[in-house]
């Protein structure tokens, strides 16, 4: 037992130690670690190789990365802290993937999410349509048409291709006007009778 006050035993070392080199640990009775934070350092991590190797998993490796930067385990690059997001949770205060990791991911999950359609399927679409845009030259395609109505992915389109058609809410009678009025045709009712007026054809 721990024989000066506030001492704590190492259940590694046998050491009666201060509670400040113990970690914090909710889930333990005192709120402390069992292990003392040198023996943490030195046998945690042969620890931790062992019981993943025993599970039949693996075991990732350290990796020495300078000062102010962070291994990116999603693309395995090593990048400044200024391309991470900030985590308050996390142990070194950032979030576990980079910047550009987790836009690529919010994107394959919106595509996912929102039309049901893989990163692989959307270009497939693209494929499909020649690669180039449906509407317009203008612009790359690189946003997923749906009907508001069915939910029907229709294909690939440029931004503002897929915003007009949202605009004109699907309805192919306003936008054969609205091209008919940028022809130069102007879209005018005919004064029928008092109050009545024909729409034309």
């Amino acid at each position: 037992m721990a024989e000066e006050p506030n001492a704590k035993e190492c259940g590694k070392c046998g050491r009666d130690l201060p509670p400040a080199v113990f970690a914090r640990n909710k889930r333990r009775p005192d709120g402390l670690q069992a292990y003392c934070r040198e023996c943490v350092a030195r046998y945690g991590a042969a620890h931790y190789r062992r019981r993943r190797t025993a599970e039949g998993r693996t075991a990732r490796e350290k990796v020495a990365v300078p000062s102010g930067h962070k291994l990116c385990r999603a693309c395995g690059e090593v990048k400044p802290w200024s391309d991470w997001h900030r985590n308050a949770t996390a142990s070194d205060g950032l979030s576990t993937r980079c910047k550009a990791c987790r836009a690529a991911e919010g994107r394959a999950d919106h595509l996912k999410r929102q039309y049901g359609l893989t990163e692989t399927e959307r270009d497939l679409l693209v494929a499909s349509q020649g690669g180039v845009r449906c509407i317009c030259p203008a612009a790359p395609p690189a946003h997923v048409d749906h009907s508001h109505e069915t939910g029907r992915v229709r294909g690939v389109l440029c931004f503002s291709c897929n915003a007009a058609l949202g605009q004109f809410k699907d309805q192919p009678e306003v936008i054969r006007r609205a091209a008919a009025y940028v022809e130069g045709n102007a879209w005018k009712p005919t004064l029928v009778a008092p109050g009545v007026y024909q729409l034309p054809s």
